[in-house]
């Protein structure tokens, strides 16, 4: 009887393809949202800016959208904060940041709300702003995350640099300081939210003035 050989056969794997970068391409979508956010914001206003426009322009369906945020709201202020991260991070300040402390606190006061006055004023930051704070005030959500993640941090350098200038003997030492802070930034929050007048370098050490030196003769 004839013996029947089977042919050996070498199998060949083809090499695997490296896995893609779950991790980086998550990054760059969020990035994308997140410019896109801020982008239609500015452009069209915070009303007509939808979750479908943030998508298409971001180049993302609505599903990856709503997978990490569930409003338009939640969007824009990751997206802002994460545009005054890298304000920060192109400054070179990084994550201890601080208002200088020169000795002298008037001048330190007035330098810091000087550049707030820009910040406000920025294209980049002044449309979100408007929007975030707006928004805040019928969301209270939104609102109560608006003041813990962007405004009490800011705030909070305020009150390290009175305490400072108390232990150094230029402001009187019962005063407290976070209620001191709100005689110069609260009116100037006002005058740029609800355009009561000009907003200038003049009127911020204006502001400096009357909080650090009063009103009633001495």
């Amino acid at each position: 009887m004839a013996t029947i050989r089977k042919s050996a056969r070498t199998t060949t794997t083809a090499p695997e393809r490296p896995h893609p970068d779950a991790t980086r391409r998550s990054q760059r979508s969020r990035q994308a949202i997140y410019d896109a956010a801020l982008a239609l914001v500015g452009e069209v206003g915070y009303p007509k800016t939808t979750i479908e426009g943030i998508a298409a322009r971001a180049g993302v369906g609505k599903q990856t959208i709503y997978r990490w945020w569930s409003s338009k709201a939640e969007v824009l202020l990751e997206a802002f904060l994460d545009l005054g991260e890298q304000a920060v991070q192109g400054q070179g300040q990084g994550a201890s940041y601080a208002i200088p402390d020169t000795g002298d606190i008037a001048a330190d006061l007035k330098a810091v709300l000087r550049a707030t006055v820009d910040q406000l004023y920025d294209p980049k930051f002044e449309a979100p702003s408007r929007a975030l704070a707006a928004e805040g005030l019928v969301n209270e959500q939104l609102g109560r995350e608006f003041v813990a993640k962007l405004l009490e941090p800011s705030l909070q350098l305020h009150v390290d640099r009175l305490r400072a200038a108390q232990a150094a003997g230029q402001v009187r030492p019962e005063i407290d300081p976070r209620i001191a802070l709100e005689l110069f930034v609260s009116p100037l929050a006002q005058r740029w939210l609800q355009h009561t007048g000009p907003v200038s370098y003049d009127y911020t050490d204006t502001l400096v003035d009357y909080a650090l030196h009063g009103l009633a003769p001495r």
